[in-house]
């Protein structure tokens, strides 16, 4: 019984996920600009990436056909889904950083620019 749960669980998750991916995909293309569209992309790396290899770590440990080989397959879904938590934004902060830095992509509509301020004032490079 608990199996079947966890199965349906993680189909659910890996659902989401899928949507996740589908609204990042959507955002990609009506965003203005580079920054809001990396946005758009960390969504879709954390929801449509993280939550469903969660929903695969609870559908092979629901699988009792796959023996003792589903807790393997658990541990490396789970694993690299905490990879990917830590590392996906760090990416797409050090992708953001060189590209306002570098001024490779040009901000507009923009209100506020704390970097640009702040390096102006000389407190930064």
């Amino acid at each position: 019984m608990i199996n079947w749960v966890l199965v349906i669980i993680g189909e659910i998750l890996v659902a989401v996920g899928a949507i996740c991916d589908l609204i990042a995909a959507i955002g990609i293309n009506r965003f203005p600009n580079f920054f809001v569209r990396l946005h758009a992309l960390t969504v879709g790396t954390i929801g449509g990436a993280f939550v469903p290899l969660i929903g695969i770590a609870l559908i092979a440990l629901g699988a009792e056909f796959l023996g003792v080989y589903r807790f393997f397959m658990a541990g490396a879904s789970v694993i690299a889904a905490i990879l990917l938590l830590f590392l996906a934004p760090v990416g797409s902060h050090a992708i953001a950083r060189a590209a306002h830095r570098s001024k490779a992509a040009v901000v507009h509509p923009k209100i506020v620019d704390r970097l640009e301020e702040d390096r102006e004032k000389g407190v930064i490079e």
